[in-house]
C-alpha cells in the first residue's frame, strides 16, 4: 500500500476536474438545483479516479525501459543515447519519460512524451553534447504512465545508475581520418596537396601531369613509352611531430560551451591519429607554469591510446605559461628536428612580443607552428549594423582587436615561424591541412 501511494501522482486534469466540482458546489448555495448535479459528478469523479488507479497498477502493466549508452562519450560532439521501452500489456498508455542526466549538463526540464500502444516496443533516441571531459553519472530513467482517463500517473523507476567517461572526441578523430586518407578529393575540409619537394623513397613511374616537378622526368621510360613519364616518390616517414598544449589560464576562454584548451585537446587527438596513419611519429607535451605530460614521439601501435589517456586527464591551470621552461624542455626532451604544433592563445600583440624571442629560439632547432585563435564573438559583433555613436566606437575597437590578430600572423611570418589563424571550431581541419602541406613540401 505504501509503495502504491509513493508511486501515485495526481495530474493537472485531476485538479482541474475537482476544482470545477468545488466551484460547482459553491455555486449551488446560490442555485440549489446545482447541488444534486455536483453530488453526482463528485461520485462519478471518485469512481473514475479509482478505476484509473486500478488500471495503472494492474499486475499486467509492467512497462520496462532499457537505456543503451556507448562505452564512452566524445567531447564536443552529439552522442546518441537510446531508450528501448516495452509495454507487454494490452492497455494503451501515455508515457512521460524524465531522464536523470549527469549534473554537467544542467538540464532540469528534460522530458520525452511517447504514446505506447498495447504490446508495443518503442525505441527513443536523443543526443547529448558534453563540453567538459571527465566522468558523467546517469541516474535513473523515470517513467510516468497515464491511461486515456489521465487523472492519475504511475511512476516507474527504470535503468540503473551508470557512470560513463567523456574522452576527447573519438567521433571527430574518425571523421578527420576518413577525410585525410580518402582518395576522394572532393570531400569538404581536408585539402589534397600536390607534393612540391623531393623525398628519397622511390614508389613508381607514372604519366606526367601538369604541375609535376620536371626534374623527376624519367627520360629512359619516356623514350620507351613515347610520352613523358616521371618518377614518383613516397613521403619520407618516421618524422617526429609533437602537439604542444598550453594549459594556462588564457586557454580557459570559452567558445560554444567549450574552452580553447578542449578544442586543442580534440585536435591533438585527431592530428596524432593522422600522423600515425602517415607513418610518422606522434608525441605530446603539455605545459603551463611547469611541464605537464610528456609522451615521446613514437609510432608504436599503443601510441594513440597512450595519447588519448593523457589528454583525458589533462586539466587547465590558473597561472601564466612559462615559455622559457618550454624552450629548455624542447631542447632536452626532443632529440632531433621535429614539427611542433603549439596550441596557445595570444589576445594582444604585446603578449606575443613578450614570448617572441623564445619562439624564435625554438624555431632555430625545430619547425614551429603557432596556433592563434580568432575571437568569433568579436568578429560577429563587427559584422553587425550599428546606428549610434557608441556602437561605432565599440566596432572600431573590435576591428582594431581583429587587426592585431592579423599583425601577429605577419610578425611570426617575418621571423620564419609558421602560424595558423583559425576559428576554434575549424581548428582540427586547419591543423591537419597545415601538417599535410608541410609534409608535401618536404619541410619535415
Amino acid at each position: 500500500m505504501l509503495k502504491l501511494i509513493k508511486n501515485t501522482y495526481l495530474t493537472n486534469r485531476f485538479f482541474w476536474s475537482f476544482g470545477g466540482l468545488v466551484l460547482l458546489f459553491s455555486l449551488s448555495f446560490a442555485f440549489p438545483f446545482l447541488f444534486p448535479v455536483a453530488q453526482t459528478l463528485l461520485v462519478l469523479g471518485i469512481i473514475m479516479t479509482l478505476l484509473d488507479v486500478s488500471l495503472l497498477f494492474n499486475k499486467k502493466v509492467q512497462v520496462q525501459c532499457e537505456r543503451k549508452l556507448p562505452k564512452l562519450l566524445s567531447l564536443g560532439d552529439p552522442n546518441k543515447i537510446i531508450l528501448e521501452i516495452t509495454n507487454p500489456s494490452n492497455l494503451s498508455l501515455k508515457t512521460t519519460i524524465i531522464e536523470e542526466l549527469p549534473i554537467q549538463f544542467q538540464k532540469r526540464d528534460f522530458e520525452i512524451e511517447q504514446v505506447l500502444t498495447g504490446g508495443a516496443e518503442e525505441t527513443i533516441q536523443y543526443d547529448l553534447t558534453p563540453t567538459v571531459r571527465g566522468e558523467y553519472e546517469f541516474g535513473y530513467t523515470n517513467i510516468f504512465l497515464e491511461t486515456l482517463l489521465g487523472l492519475v500517473q504511475r511512476k516507474i523507476k527504470s535503468s540503473e545508475k551508470t557512470t560513463i567517461p567523456v574522452y576527447p572526441s573519438i567521433i571527430q578523430m574518425r571523421e578527420m581520418q576518413l577525410k585525410a586518407l580518402s582518395n576522394l578529393s572532393y570531400q569538404e575540409g581536408i585539402k589534397k596537396v600536390r607534393r612540391l619537394g623531393h623525398s628519397y623513397e622511390f614508389e613508381q613511374i607514372k604519366n606526367y601531369v601538369r604541375g609535376d616537378d620536371y626534374r623527376s622526368i624519367n627520360w629512359k621510360a619516356s623514350s620507351r613509352k613515347g610520352s613523358l613519364m616521371v618518377n614518383q616518390y613516397e613521403d619520407e616517414r618516421a618524422q617526429q611531430v609533437y602537439s604542444i598544449i598550453d594549459k594556462s589560464r588564457n586557454m580557459k576562454m570559452p567558445f560554444n560551451g567549450m574552452s580553447l584548451m578542449d578544442y586543442a585537446v580534440n585536435t591533438s587527438l585527431a592530428i596524432s591519429n593522422i600522423i600515425l596513419r602517415k607513418h610518422d611519429r606522434a608525441g605530446l607535451i603539455t605545459f603551463s607554469d611547469k611541464i605537464g605530460t610528456v609522451i615521446k614521439a613514437d609510432k608504436k601501435p599503443t601510441q594513440l591510446n597512450k595519447i588519448l589517456s593523457a589528454l583525458y586527464n589533462e586539466k587547465s591551470g590558473q597561472l601564466e605559461s612559462d615559455y622559457e621552461l618550454l624552450y629548455y624542455a624542447s631542447r632536452k626532451l626532443i632529440n632531433r628536428r621535429s614539427l611542433l604544433l603549439l596550441y596557445t592563445n595570444f589576445e594582444s600583440r604585446f603578449s606575443l612580443e613578450r614570448v617572441l624571442p623564445i619562439l624564435r629560439r625554438i624555431s632555430k632547432f625545430h619547425l614551429l607552428v603557432v596556433v592563434i585563435f580568432e575571437n568569433t564573438e568579436i568578429k560577429s559583433f563587427v559584422e553587425k549594423e550599428v546606428s549610434d555613436t557608441e556602437g561605432i566606437y565599440f566596432q572600431t575597437v573590435a576591428r582594431k582587436f581583429l587587426n592585431e590578430k592579423e599583425q601577429m600572423v605577419q610578425m611570426l611570418k617575418q621571423y620564419g615561424i609558421q602560424s595558423i589563424l583559425t576559428k576554434p571550431e575549424d581548428l582540427s581541419v586547419n591543423t591537419i591541412n597545415k601538417y599535410l602541406v608541410l609534409k608535401s613540401r618536404g619541410l619535415i
